[in-house]
């Protein structure tokens, strides 16, 4: 329950509202929280808050507002109250059976996109894992001539995806399909990008209760060691012959990660085309290629 009701106050009000029975509840981050909610649950804009910041809730509004707050208050994050969270400047829908984007995986757009000198060639790129759809999303809107295909194995996450490229005008540009992995896709790609579940299973039930209560566990679990999805997609990429000559594997990993997973690409025959760290100076992406662009396995 909140202390007190959005009833009655204004816009700039209702913000301080916000902020003081977040902080009451004891919660971090409350500035932006409040911020986030405010400005998502009354459908406006920064903007809005500075020019008619005075104009009085609606009923409806406040009542929205504070179901909100509520909502915040038993731990639900602010991107899954909203439905919705921005990722490389665009706008993302969310749904149960998908991550709410880290700003940690534009690290892997980032990678992704240096190792494609011309961003006007006509690439492939193959998001395996896609959730949410986000990282393909991203590359296609800096590959204007690009094209690609986002598996997943939840047919829920494949339609938030499908939405998500249709709203950023990236429909015709990207398709979407079940797979376990490499097991329903063909040819050969320019990029592939995962974002994998890397997480020790064990390690799950000592998440942060925002995580380990509102994000897919499927999303999460990278089995015993954490390292499942990585042999998956490492002998379906290779075996494959998804990676087309001169192509690049970009992986997101855990920070504690990088030994191991390259020690796993070296061994299903890769060649290592280097780290990247995030800005807290954390091990985040690895890229790999193939000796000498060759795509026999």
């Amino acid at each position: 329950m909140t202390n007190g009701s959005s009833r009655g106050l204004s816009r700039r009000a209702a913000l301080r509202h916000c902020v003081a029975v977040l902080e009451a509840g004891g919660l971090d981050g409350v500035s932006g929280d409040a911020r986030f909610l405010v400005l998502g649950i009354l459908g406006i804009e920064a903007r809005d808050l500075l020019l008619d910041g005075e104009r009085p809730l609606g009923d409806d509004e406040a009542a929205a507002l504070d179901a909100a707050l509520a909502r915040r208050l038993s731990g639900e994050p602010v991107a899954r109250i909203l439905g919705t969270w921005e990722f490389w400047g665009l706008p993302i829908r969310l749904g149960p059976e998908t991550l709410v984007p880290r700003p940690d995986t534009e690290i892997l757009v980032e990678a992704a996109l240096a190792a494609a000198p011309d961003r006007n060639a006509p690439l492939r790129c193959l998001d395996l894992g896609t959730g949410s759809g986000c990282i393909l999303a991203a590359l296609l809107s800096e590959l204007p001539r690009a094209s690609g295909i986002g598996l997943d194995r939840a047919f829920g996450a494949l339609r938030v995806a499908r939405h998500n490229a249709t709203a950023n005008g990236l429909g015709e540009r990207a398709a979407f399909a079940v797979s376990d992995w490499c097991d329903a896709v063909q040819g050969a790609f320019d990029l592939v990008v995962s974002n994998p579940p890397y997480i020790a299973r064990a390690v799950i039930p000592t998440l942060h209760r925002a995580v380990r209560a509102h994000d897919p566990i499927a999303a999460l679990d990278g089995g015993t060691d954490g390292l499942d999805a990585y042999r998956r997609i490492l002998d379906g990429v290779h075996g494959g012959n998804l990676l087309a000559p001169g192509g690049t594997l970009a992986l997101e990993i855990g920070y504690d990660q990088a030994a191991a997973v390259r020690c796993l690409a070296l061994a299903a025959g890769f060649s290592d085309r280097g780290l990247t760290r995030d800005l807290a100076a954390n091990d985040r992406v690895l890229c790999f290629g193939l000796p000498n662009g060759d795509t026999e396995a």
